[in-house]
């Protein structure tokens, strides 16, 4: 039998299991040139929120009554395709669901991971969250050696490869994360220069003091008060990234009220730029090159949280909104769990 969870209702405020609906229907049956993938993992990321709203962002939310949009992991268990062998492991957007039918490989298909890559890679360091935090450091803001560097939201999965992006290229970097456990996991575990709580911690006096000159470079993915702490400790010239907003919650009618201080980017002759990781799909197969010999040399560390069943794919988004994950967040589709947990969408 083949578990979906379908968008029952959007939510207005946070994401709760009364907004999907469980259903159980039978596995799909193939046609000539496609695969029956079964779903081991589940990627979650705070764009999701987004897709759940009724106006379209960078792609269209996901209808009512559709199984939930997001990145996956699976094996091939049956196969009519060429492009897929039974055994294979896959990555790519498999929805939240049990299995899941393969067609095409590409961006918007299900591609085969190669060997001696862990396939959950795919969902975290090689995967939208890798691409996302390479683009933004070596693309849009250009990080090169010497460079003051603050990223936001370190102890997350985009995060903290966008700080160890910038170290490997030279850059002295600050994070900023919620909590004593997570400021540690950044300063020991990715590594970063430094890091400030800031949740017990000044946050503006920290970058101040870690940059007396300024900062070259912000990579936010918070917004609201922590952007407002970096664009007050900006240097001249700085570039400010934008990544994301997650302070805000993604809410249907607000992505956050802009930054009251924003006049310090004209002060400063300072550049903020928002982008998407799809700008730049030319150069995917350099970024993969990079990112698996980084991963390789251990120059990149990354965590996971792993959430356990099918239905605590909702607990999980939310979860993201409050601090509950280091690094990715993920859900281990199959679990003895899953009983229990269903209980909860009933």
């Amino acid at each position: 039998m083949n578990r979906q969870l379908r968008v029952r209702a959007r939510p207005s405020g946070p994401v709760e299991d009364r907004h999907f609906e469980l259903r159980t229907g039978p596995v799909p049956e193939l046609a000539e040139g496609e695969a029956l993938i079964r779903v081991d993992w589940l990627g979650i990321d705070p764009t999701q929120r987004t897709w759940l709203n009724p106006s379209a962002t960078y792609v269209q939310p996901v209808a009512l009554g559709e199984v939930m949009r997001g990145s996956g992991v699976g094996q091939v268990v049956r196969s009519r395709s060429q492009l897929y062998r039974v055994g294979d492991w896959v990555y790519g957007l498999t929805g939240w669901q049990d299995y899941v039918v393969a067609r095409e490989s590409g961006v918007g298909g299900l591609n085969v991971a190669p060997p001696g890559v862990e396939p959950r890679a795919f969902l975290s360091v090689l995967g939208v969250n890798g691409l996302t935090a390479y683009f933004g450091m070596t693309r849009v803001a250009q990080a090169q050696t010497g460079k003051s560097v603050f990223v936001s939201a370190a102890a997350g999965i985009t995060g903290s490869i966008a700080g160890q992006i910038a170290q490997i290229n030279g850059c002295h970097v600050i994070g900023s994360a919620g909590g004593p456990a997570k400021a540690k996991w950044v300063r020991e575990v990715a590594g970063l220069d430094g890091c400030v709580d800031y949740k017990s911690e000044d946050l503006a006096a920290g970058l101040k003091a870690f940059a007396p000159s300024g900062l070259d470079i912000v990579f936010d993915s918070v917004g609201g008060n922590v952007l407002e702490a970096a664009l007050g400790a900006i240097a001249p010239h700085a570039h400010v990234v934008l990544n994301g907003s997650i302070s805000s919650g993604y809410g249907e009618k607000s992505y956050g009220a802009g930054p009251a201080n924003y006049m310090e980017l004209a002060f400063k002759r300072a550049k903020m730029e928002g982008f998407i990781f799809l700008d730049f799909l030319a150069e995917f197969p350099e970024a993969f090159a990079d990112l698996t010999s980084w991963l390789a040399q251990g120059l990149i560390q990354f965590e996971e949280t792993i959430a356990e069943g099918l239905a605590s794919a909702p607990r999980a988004l939310q979860g993201l909104f409050e601090g509950r994950n280091i690094g990715k967040q993920l859900v281990r589709v199959a679990s003895d769990r899953d009983d229990e947990l269903a209980l909860a969408l009933q």
